[in-house]
C-alpha cells in the first residue's frame, strides 16, 4: 500500500510494517495504524498515521539521551500488547522539536511501546513517576542570554 507521508513523501508500505493502536493516541483516538519511518543517517524515527499525512510525530529511542531512564509497565499494558519478554518491547519517546534544535524535549511521561512481534502499540501514560513531559534532549546547552 502507499501512503502520503508528511516527511518522507509517498510511501510504499507492506502490511508488516503497519502498527496498531488499539485507543490511537491520547489526542488522536481516531488514528489507529501508524508506520515507523526512519530519518536515515539519524536517531530519529517519524512515527506517521497512516490516515492521515499530517499527523506524525518525531521520535527517539529514549537510552541513547536519557541512559538511566527506566519504565516499569503494569500487567494490563503487557497483557493489552501481548508482552511475553522483555526483547518483544521497541520504546521510543515522543519530541517536542524546537527552534533552535538545541532546544527540543522529551517526552518521557508517555512512552510509545510497540510489541516489534504482534506490531500493536500504545501510548503509555505513566504516574507515580520522577518522569515529566519536557526534559532536555540537549540539557548540556545553555541559551545565551
Amino acid at each position: 500500500m502507499n501512503i502520503e507521508t508528511k516527511y518522507h513523501g509517498t510511501v510504499q508500505l507492506s502490511d508488516m510494517a503497519i502498527v496498531s493502536f488499539e485507543s490511537g493516541l491520547p489526542g488522536f483516538e481516531h488514528e489507529k495504524q501508524f508506520a515507523l519511518l526512519p530519518i536515515h543517517d539519524s536517531p530519529f524515527t517519524i512515527l506517521q498515521s497512516v490516515q492521515n499525512k499530517y499527523v506524525a510525530f518525531v521520535m527517539i529511542e529514549p537510552f541513547s539521551y536519557f541512559p538511566t531512564y527506566e519504565i516499569e509497565l503494569d500487567d494490563a499494558t503487557c497483557d493489552q500488547l501481548k508482552i511475553k519478554k522483555e526483547n518483544d518491547v521497541a520504546l521510543y519517546v515522543i519530541l517536542t522539536v524546537a527552534e533552535p534544535f538545541t532546544n527540543t524535549t522529551a517526552n518521557l511521561q508517555a512512552p510509545v511501546v510497540i510489541n516489534v512481534h504482534e506490531r500493536i502499540g500504545k501510548q503509555v501514560i505513566l504516574t507515580n513517576t520522577p518522569y515529566k513531559t519536557k526534559h532536555r534532549l540537549f540539557p548540556e546547552t545553555v541559551e545565551a542570554k
